[in-house]
Protein backbone atom coordinates (compact mmCIF):
# COMPACT_ATOMS: atom_id res chain seq x y z
CA UNK A 1 0.00 0.00 0.00
CA UNK A 2 1.03 3.45 -0.62
CA UNK A 3 0.27 6.32 1.41
CA UNK A 4 0.47 9.81 -0.54
CA UNK A 5 2.92 12.37 1.32
CA UNK A 6 1.12 15.69 2.41
CA UNK A 7 1.21 19.27 1.08
CA UNK A 8 1.42 21.55 4.24
CA UNK A 9 -0.85 24.86 4.15
CA UNK A 10 -1.43 27.21 6.96
CA UNK A 11 -1.62 23.71 9.39
CA UNK A 12 -3.68 21.39 7.02
CA UNK A 13 -2.08 18.34 5.83
CA UNK A 14 -3.31 17.83 2.05
CA UNK A 15 -2.58 14.26 0.59
CA UNK A 16 -0.93 15.10 -2.10
CA UNK A 17 -2.86 12.55 -4.40
CA UNK A 18 -6.45 12.23 -3.79
CA UNK A 19 -9.61 10.58 -5.80
CA UNK A 20 -11.50 13.25 -7.56
CA UNK A 21 -15.20 12.25 -8.00
CA UNK A 22 -16.66 14.12 -10.79
CA UNK A 23 -19.01 12.11 -12.58
CA UNK A 24 -19.03 9.06 -10.30
CA UNK A 25 -22.38 8.36 -8.48
CA UNK A 26 -24.17 6.01 -6.84
CA UNK A 27 -22.48 2.08 -6.55
CA UNK A 28 -19.91 2.97 -8.80
CA UNK A 29 -18.76 5.97 -6.88
CA UNK A 30 -18.52 3.78 -3.84
CA UNK A 31 -16.59 0.99 -5.75
CA UNK A 32 -14.16 3.53 -6.34
CA UNK A 33 -13.83 5.14 -3.01
CA UNK A 34 -13.57 1.61 -1.57
CA UNK A 35 -10.70 0.99 -4.39
CA UNK A 36 -9.02 4.18 -3.26
CA UNK A 37 -8.94 3.55 -0.11
CA UNK A 38 -7.85 -0.50 -0.10
CA UNK A 39 -4.75 1.05 -2.44
CA UNK A 40 -3.57 3.76 0.53
CA UNK A 41 -5.80 6.89 -0.70
CA UNK A 42 -6.63 8.95 1.98
CA UNK A 43 -8.19 12.34 0.28
CA UNK A 44 -11.21 12.26 -1.26
CA UNK A 45 -13.07 15.38 -3.66
CA UNK A 46 -16.75 15.84 -3.70
CA UNK A 47 -19.17 18.66 -4.56
CA UNK A 48 -22.74 19.70 -4.21
CA UNK A 49 -23.05 19.88 -7.50
CA UNK A 50 -21.17 16.68 -8.07
CA UNK A 51 -24.52 15.52 -7.04
CA UNK A 52 -22.65 12.02 -5.56
CA UNK A 53 -21.74 13.33 -1.53
CA UNK A 54 -24.17 10.45 -0.33
CA UNK A 55 -22.56 8.49 -2.24
CA UNK A 56 -18.68 9.26 -1.23
CA UNK A 57 -19.77 9.08 2.48
CA UNK A 58 -21.22 6.13 2.21
CA UNK A 59 -18.02 4.39 0.64
CA UNK A 60 -16.17 6.38 3.14
CA UNK A 61 -18.08 5.06 5.92
CA UNK A 62 -18.02 1.50 4.31
CA UNK A 63 -13.95 1.16 3.50
CA UNK A 64 -12.28 -0.06 6.37
CA UNK A 65 -10.76 3.43 7.24
CA UNK A 66 -10.96 5.24 10.15
CA UNK A 67 -12.67 9.04 9.47
CA UNK A 68 -9.51 10.53 11.05
CA UNK A 69 -7.21 9.33 8.68
CA UNK A 70 -9.18 10.11 5.20
CA UNK A 71 -9.27 14.11 4.12
CA UNK A 72 -12.85 14.94 3.22
CA UNK A 73 -13.25 18.08 0.33
CA UNK A 74 -16.78 19.17 -0.40
CA UNK A 75 -17.76 22.52 -2.31
CA UNK A 76 -20.42 24.90 -1.75
CA UNK A 77 -21.96 25.79 -5.77
CA UNK A 78 -21.56 29.32 -7.14
CA UNK A 79 -24.69 30.52 -6.47
CA UNK A 80 -25.00 29.63 -2.53
CA UNK A 81 -22.85 32.43 -1.66
CA UNK A 82 -25.13 34.36 0.37
CA UNK A 83 -24.55 33.86 4.28
CA UNK A 84 -27.69 31.62 4.40
CA UNK A 85 -27.42 29.86 1.30
CA UNK A 86 -23.64 29.09 1.84
CA UNK A 87 -23.93 27.84 6.02
CA UNK A 88 -26.80 26.26 4.67
CA UNK A 89 -25.37 24.02 1.58
CA UNK A 90 -22.61 23.18 3.75
CA UNK A 91 -24.72 21.92 6.56
CA UNK A 92 -26.81 19.69 3.90
CA UNK A 93 -23.20 18.27 2.16
CA UNK A 94 -22.18 17.14 5.98
CA UNK A 95 -25.88 15.21 5.74
CA UNK A 96 -25.64 13.64 2.57
CA UNK A 97 -21.93 12.31 3.43
CA UNK A 98 -22.97 11.45 6.73
CA UNK A 99 -19.91 13.50 8.65
CA UNK A 100 -20.23 16.15 11.35
CA UNK A 101 -17.26 18.20 9.44
CA UNK A 102 -15.32 18.54 6.70
CA UNK A 103 -11.73 18.73 6.21
CA UNK A 104 -11.98 21.61 3.48
CA UNK A 105 -14.82 23.30 2.21
CA UNK A 106 -14.46 25.66 -0.95
CA UNK A 107 -16.54 27.71 -2.97
CA UNK A 108 -16.56 26.10 -5.77
CA UNK A 109 -16.45 28.99 -8.00
CA UNK A 110 -16.56 32.69 -8.02
CA UNK A 111 -19.88 33.83 -9.00
CA UNK A 112 -21.00 37.38 -11.10
CA UNK A 113 -23.21 38.05 -9.08
CA UNK A 114 -21.04 37.39 -5.76
CA UNK A 115 -20.34 40.26 -2.98
CA UNK A 116 -16.94 38.77 -2.21
CA UNK A 117 -16.52 40.10 1.41
CA UNK A 118 -20.37 38.38 2.38
CA UNK A 119 -19.08 35.07 0.64
CA UNK A 120 -15.55 35.03 2.37
CA UNK A 121 -17.41 35.83 5.77
CA UNK A 122 -19.84 33.69 5.75
CA UNK A 123 -17.27 30.51 4.65
CA UNK A 124 -15.36 31.86 7.92
CA UNK A 125 -18.48 31.60 9.57
CA UNK A 126 -19.01 27.94 8.77
CA UNK A 127 -15.13 27.11 10.16
CA UNK A 128 -15.87 28.82 13.38
CA UNK A 129 -19.24 26.92 13.44
CA UNK A 130 -17.03 23.72 13.53
CA UNK A 131 -18.89 22.81 9.57
CA UNK A 132 -15.57 22.45 7.94
CA UNK A 133 -11.75 22.07 9.76
CA UNK A 134 -9.80 24.04 6.89
CA UNK A 135 -11.33 27.08 4.15
CA UNK A 136 -10.55 28.06 0.96
CA UNK A 137 -11.72 28.47 -3.06
CA UNK A 138 -11.79 26.84 -6.27
CA UNK A 139 -11.41 28.51 -9.65
CA UNK A 140 -10.24 31.82 -8.28
CA UNK A 141 -7.50 33.51 -10.76
CA UNK A 142 -4.88 36.10 -9.36
CA UNK A 143 -6.87 39.17 -8.38
CA UNK A 144 -10.21 37.22 -6.59
CA UNK A 145 -7.73 35.07 -4.74
CA UNK A 146 -5.68 38.11 -3.39
CA UNK A 147 -8.69 39.83 -2.27
CA UNK A 148 -10.70 36.61 -0.92
CA UNK A 149 -7.15 36.22 1.58
CA UNK A 150 -7.40 39.78 2.41
CA UNK A 151 -10.92 39.35 3.33
CA UNK A 152 -10.57 36.42 5.54
CA UNK A 153 -10.11 35.90 8.81
CA UNK A 154 -9.01 32.29 8.71
CA UNK A 155 -5.99 31.09 6.18
CA UNK A 156 -7.64 29.96 2.81
CA UNK A 157 -5.41 26.48 2.66
CA UNK A 158 -6.51 25.82 -0.78
CA UNK A 159 -7.30 26.86 -4.45
CA UNK A 160 -8.48 24.29 -6.69
CA UNK A 161 -8.23 24.63 -10.42
CA UNK A 162 -7.59 22.95 -13.59
CA UNK A 163 -3.66 22.23 -14.06
CA UNK A 164 -2.14 20.20 -16.88
CA UNK A 165 0.97 21.27 -18.64
CA UNK A 166 -1.37 22.16 -21.69
CA UNK A 167 -1.87 25.01 -19.25
CA UNK A 168 0.41 27.51 -18.19
CA UNK A 169 -0.61 28.26 -14.51
CA UNK A 170 2.81 30.03 -13.02
CA UNK A 171 0.85 33.20 -12.27
CA UNK A 172 -1.49 31.20 -10.24
CA UNK A 173 0.79 28.95 -8.66
CA UNK A 174 3.14 31.98 -7.39
CA UNK A 175 -0.05 33.64 -6.00
CA UNK A 176 -1.20 30.84 -4.04
CA UNK A 177 2.26 30.52 -2.84
CA UNK A 178 2.58 34.15 -2.08
CA UNK A 179 -0.42 33.36 0.47
CA UNK A 180 0.66 30.06 1.84
CA UNK A 181 -2.41 28.06 0.22
CA UNK A 182 -1.97 24.75 -1.87
CA UNK A 183 -2.84 24.40 -5.67
CA UNK A 184 -5.03 21.71 -5.60
CA UNK A 185 -5.70 20.95 -9.43
CA UNK A 186 -8.44 19.10 -10.93
CA UNK A 187 -7.76 17.27 -14.51
CA UNK A 188 -4.56 16.80 -14.13
CA UNK A 189 -4.51 14.87 -16.92
CA UNK A 190 -5.95 16.85 -19.19
CA UNK A 191 -8.91 14.39 -19.64
CA UNK A 192 -7.20 12.15 -21.11
CA UNK A 193 -6.49 14.29 -24.12
CA UNK A 194 -2.58 14.48 -23.61
CA UNK A 195 -2.44 11.02 -22.59
CA UNK A 196 -0.95 9.92 -26.42
CA UNK A 197 1.26 13.22 -26.53
CA UNK A 198 4.97 12.25 -28.25
CA UNK A 199 6.54 14.09 -25.57
CA UNK A 200 4.94 12.53 -23.05
CA UNK A 201 5.09 8.92 -24.22
CA UNK A 202 8.99 9.17 -24.94
CA UNK A 203 9.65 10.61 -20.98
CA UNK A 204 6.98 7.84 -19.58
CA UNK A 205 8.61 5.08 -21.75
CA UNK A 206 12.34 6.42 -20.45
CA UNK A 207 11.10 6.09 -16.81
CA UNK A 208 8.81 2.66 -17.09
CA UNK A 209 5.90 4.33 -15.99
CA UNK A 210 2.78 4.70 -18.20
CA UNK A 211 1.68 8.45 -19.35
CA UNK A 212 -0.56 9.26 -16.80
CA UNK A 213 1.84 8.01 -14.14
CA UNK A 214 4.50 11.00 -15.44
CA UNK A 215 1.52 13.68 -15.36
CA UNK A 216 0.84 13.11 -11.82
CA UNK A 217 4.86 12.89 -11.30
CA UNK A 218 4.87 16.39 -13.00
CA UNK A 219 1.75 17.85 -10.46
CA UNK A 220 3.26 16.25 -7.21
CA UNK A 221 7.46 17.29 -7.91
CA UNK A 222 5.98 20.96 -8.06
CA UNK A 223 5.83 22.53 -4.55
CA UNK A 224 2.55 23.04 -3.11
CA UNK A 225 0.94 21.22 -5.83
CA UNK A 226 -1.64 18.74 -4.65
CA UNK A 227 -3.37 16.15 -7.92
CA UNK A 228 -7.19 14.87 -8.14
CA UNK A 229 -7.16 12.63 -10.79
CA UNK A 230 -10.78 10.54 -11.17
CA UNK A 231 -11.35 7.16 -12.22
CA UNK A 232 -13.51 4.16 -12.51
CA UNK A 233 -10.88 1.39 -12.69
CA UNK A 234 -9.28 -0.41 -9.81
CA UNK A 235 -6.42 -0.91 -11.03
CA UNK A 236 -6.00 2.74 -12.75
CA UNK A 237 -6.78 4.69 -9.17
CA UNK A 238 -4.06 2.23 -7.75
CA UNK A 239 -1.94 3.05 -10.53
CA UNK A 240 -2.27 6.80 -10.19
CA UNK A 241 -1.11 6.52 -6.65
CA UNK A 242 2.34 4.89 -7.83
CA UNK A 243 4.03 7.93 -8.16
CA UNK A 244 6.63 8.38 -5.62
CA UNK A 245 9.24 5.94 -6.04
CA UNK A 246 10.36 7.94 -8.97
CA UNK A 247 11.79 10.87 -9.98
CA UNK A 248 11.71 13.46 -13.53
CA UNK A 249 14.81 15.38 -14.32
CA UNK A 250 15.00 18.94 -14.43
CA UNK A 251 14.57 18.06 -18.37
CA UNK A 252 11.66 16.34 -18.05
CA UNK A 253 9.98 19.03 -16.43
CA UNK A 254 11.04 21.82 -18.39
CA UNK A 255 9.61 20.15 -22.11
CA UNK A 256 6.28 19.10 -19.86
CA UNK A 257 6.35 22.76 -19.25
CA UNK A 258 6.89 23.31 -22.81
CA UNK A 259 3.83 21.70 -23.78
CA UNK A 260 0.79 24.57 -22.64
CA UNK A 261 -0.14 26.45 -25.17
CA UNK A 262 -3.23 29.50 -25.64
CA UNK A 263 -5.76 27.21 -25.93
CA UNK A 264 -5.14 24.49 -23.39
CA UNK A 265 -7.82 25.40 -20.97
CA UNK A 266 -10.51 22.79 -20.98
CA UNK A 267 -12.70 23.73 -18.17
CA UNK A 268 -13.92 28.08 -18.93
CA UNK A 269 -18.40 28.03 -18.35
CA UNK A 270 -19.90 31.54 -20.06
CA UNK A 271 -19.49 32.14 -16.03
CA UNK A 272 -16.04 31.93 -15.38
CA UNK A 273 -13.92 34.62 -14.03
CA UNK A 274 -11.27 36.46 -15.98
CA UNK A 275 -8.54 34.18 -15.65
CA UNK A 276 -6.04 37.20 -17.65
CA UNK A 277 -6.87 39.30 -14.34
CA UNK A 278 -3.55 39.00 -13.02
Amino acid sequence: MVLAPTVDAHGAHIPAIGLGTWRLSGEECVRAVHAALEAGYRHLDTATMYENEEAVGRGLATGGVPRDQVWVTTKVWRTEWRRDALLASARASLDRLKLSQVDLLLIHWPDPAMILEESIDALNEAKALGLARHIGVSNFPPRLLRAAVARSGAPLVANQCEYHPMLDQSALLAECRNAGAAFVSYCPLGRGEMLENATLVDIARAHGRTPAQVLLRWHVQQPGVVAIPRSRSPERIAANLHVFDFELSADDMRRLHGLARKDGRLVNPETAPRWDES
